[in-house]
Parts: C-alpha cells; sequence; structure tokens
C-alpha cells in the first residue's frame, strides 16, 4: 500500500526486500571516506558567496582585487573564501609578478557548477 504523507512524500507500507536491489547497489556503494569527502565537498557550494566567486571564475581568471571589486567585498573577506575553495581543490592559482590569479582547478568543477545551474534553470 502506497500512502501520502502531509509533508506530501509517497510512503511505501511493504515488508517485502528486494534482495537484488539491495544486494546490487550495496556491491555499488562508494566507500564510506569516499562518500564523507563527497558531502564535505557539496557543503562548500553551501555558501552564496563561494558559489558567486565559482561563477565568476567559470567565466574568466580574476585576481582578488578583482573579485573584491565584482561582488562589493573586501579583499580580506574574498581571500578567505578563496582559501576554503582552494583547500576544497576547487580553485587553483597563478602568480605573475606581483599579481595572484585565480581560475577553477580542472574541468570538473566547471561541469558541477554548470550542471547545477542547468538543473535549478528547468
Amino acid at each position: 500500500m502506497i500512502e501520502m504523507m502531509d509533508n506530501g512524500i509517497l510512503r511505501c507500507d511493504c515488508s517485502a526486500v528486494h534482495e537484488e536491489v539491495v544486494t546490487r547497489v550495496k556491491k555499488q556503494m562508494p566507500k564510506e571516506e569516499n562518500l564523507y569527502d563527497l558531502a564535505e565537498l557539496f557543503k562548500v557550494f553551501g555558501d552564496t558567496t563561494r558559489v558567486k566567486i565559482l561563477w565568476a571564475l567559470d567565466n574568466a581568471e580574476m585576481c582578488v582585487c578583482d573579485i573584491s571589486v565584482l561582488l562589493n567585498m573586501t579583499k580580506s573577506a574574498v581571500s578567505h573564501q578563496l582559501r576554503v575553495l582552494k583547500q576544497a581543490r576547487l580553485v587553483k592559482y597563478r602568480k605573475d609578478g606581483k599579481n595572484v590569479y585565480y581560475s577553477l582547478d580542472d574541468n570538473h568543477i566547471a561541469s558541477i557548477f554548470e550542471l547545477g545551474m542547468a538543473h535549478i534553470n528547468e
């Protein structure tokens, strides 16, 4: 029997376990530490400021000064967020003389970001 809960979620009252499905999925389940790391990655995306920085860096390589003007934030605040993004391996930097330019770490980050944007724009 399927029942609609007050919160709009469907609930199944069946007691039969589909063992073949459970066994197959269990075999494919990633290691616990990998799931933890994935959850930590998604937490980084949970901050609007960091998402704005990622959006900007998905469009152009930028220095802290550029990002601070774009987002109307202090350079210190931007640097703090960039440090978080760098620790999560979402951004990288390169030095050019006295300037430091930030960009997305790799194409995977751009893909994650772009897929997320495509999903919310559906």
